[in-house]
């Protein structure tokens, strides 16, 4: 088991996906993880959805700076309210500070 200390920033985005316009959100999703992944101070995104829509998606960011600048990315903000027409009946966010973790693996 793995202490990693550093302390990180992670921004919890609980949505509700609307059915339909899978190929379009796919599409959308996979380009915001690529673009996240561009930003200074991306650390990683872990991401899950349900069969009924519901999901939650973390990103995990080296700072609060990093995590704002990645709100505040033009980018993100056009897809964001693209999402808000399209995609999600619902969402909240929640950022938290992590002032520790841990990994285990199997084996």
């Amino acid at each position: 088991m793995a202490d990693q200390c550093a302390e990180q920033v992670a921004v919890i985005f609980v949505s509700q996906r609307r059915p339909g316009d899978d190929v379009a959100y796919s599409r959308a999703a996979a380009d915001m993880d690529r673009l996240a992944a561009c930003q200074p101070g991306y650390i990683r995104i872990d991401s899950v959805r349900a069969p009924d829509g519901a999901g939650i998606t973390v990103s995990y960011w080296a700072d609060e700076a990093a995590a704002r600048a990645w709100r505040d990315n033009p980018d993100h903000i056009r897809i964001r309210q693209s999402g808000r027409g399209r995609w999600y009946d619902s969402y909240s966010i929640t950022v938290a500070r992590i002032i520790r973790a841990y990994d285990w693996r199997r084996g």
